[in-house]
């Protein structure tokens, strides 16, 4: 016959929980200070709050855009006119007066190269996907990349020893292999800044296309309504001024101090854009299943 098991001392039990609280109206300790970091970098950043830094993406577009059009033509955020001249460029191939031209031209090379190094950056953005794509440690991490990025497009801008500026339209500049590297780099930091404003899912859309938050603007409900603020409208027009800012003071520093040094600025401000994340407010859940009041 097996002996009965003794009850459990409740007394001792009770001691030793009430040993492990805290004293009532006492706060109990903060975690500690690695692991607060470590919490604030892996929380999700809230797309709503994140005006500043969405913002400042929709003035590099246009900034970054400036520089390389100016020096050929290519607008390297905007893939869609890349796109459509290189299908006129496979065009030509087939149609067209004799003799016909065999080969891409330079402007349709560097529409290629642009295209191509957009996509590269896009596709790093699927880092982020792994991480996270709203994590506040990949938005800096992925801000901070752009940054290299533009910081690369300087150096080969500066060293491949070209002028900022194209002749006419069919005499673009950067067409040595440095040149080429510059607008390749300048490139794949929009691509990879769309990937981060595609995530986000906020107002400002990609940060690099406009055409859509043009229509949605001008369709906006409360276009006109004289109430403020009202952020279905309000993001889309800040968006809107901050890349036309962003064109006009690009190709104002472009024609002072030239495309390298418009670049090195650029990165310097991808920098403090990287370093902003860190206050953007994390994303408060909302609790589900809330059971109404009748």
């Amino acid at each position: 016959m097996s002996t009965p098991l003794p009850p459990p001392d409740l007394a001792s039990a009770s001691t030793s929980t009430a040993l492990s609280l805290p004293p009532p109206g006492v706060a109990p300790p903060p975690p500690p200070l690695r692991q607060r970091i470590y919490d604030h970098l892996h929380a999700e950043c809230d797309a709503d709050l994140s005006t500043v830094p969405l913002s400042i993406f929709c003035f590099m577009t246009g900034y970054i855009d400036s520089l390389t059009f100016s020096a050929c033509y290519v607008w390297c955020a905007f893939q869609t006119g890349n796109t459509v001249q290189l299908s006129l460029a496979i065009g030509r191939l087939f149609t067209g007066p004799y003799p016909r031209e065999i080969g891409f031209q330079m402007p349709d090379q560097q529409a290629l190269c642009s295209l191509l190094t957009f996509l590269i950056g896009a596709f790093i953005g699927r880092i982020g996907d792994r991480l996270g794509p709203r994590r506040r440690i990949w938005l800096i991490c992925g801000t901070f990349i752009q940054a290299a990025m533009t910081l690369a497009a300087c150096l080969t801008a500066l060293y491949s020893e070209q002028t900022s500026f194209a002749g006419v339209r069919g005499q673009p500049t950067w067409t040595s292999p440095l040149g080429f590297a510059a607008l390749g780099f300048a490139s794949a930091s929009m691509g990879l800044q769309a990937h981060l404003g595609t995530r986000l899912g906020s107002q400002f859309a990609t940060t690099v296309v406009l055409t859509t938050i043009w229509v949605q603007f001008m369709g906006d409900p409360s276009l006109f309504s004289p109430r403020a603020p009202i952020k279905s409208r309000d993001h889309k027009a800040l968006a809107i001024l901050m890349l036309f800012l962003g064109g006009l003071i690009g190709r104002a520093l472009d024609g002072t101090i030239g495309a390298a040094n418009t670049f090195a600025v650029g990165a310097a401000i991808r920098l403090l854009v990287a370093g902003s994340w860190w206050w953007v407010p994390k994303k408060v859940k909302k609790e589900q299943g809330s059971v109404k009041q009748g």
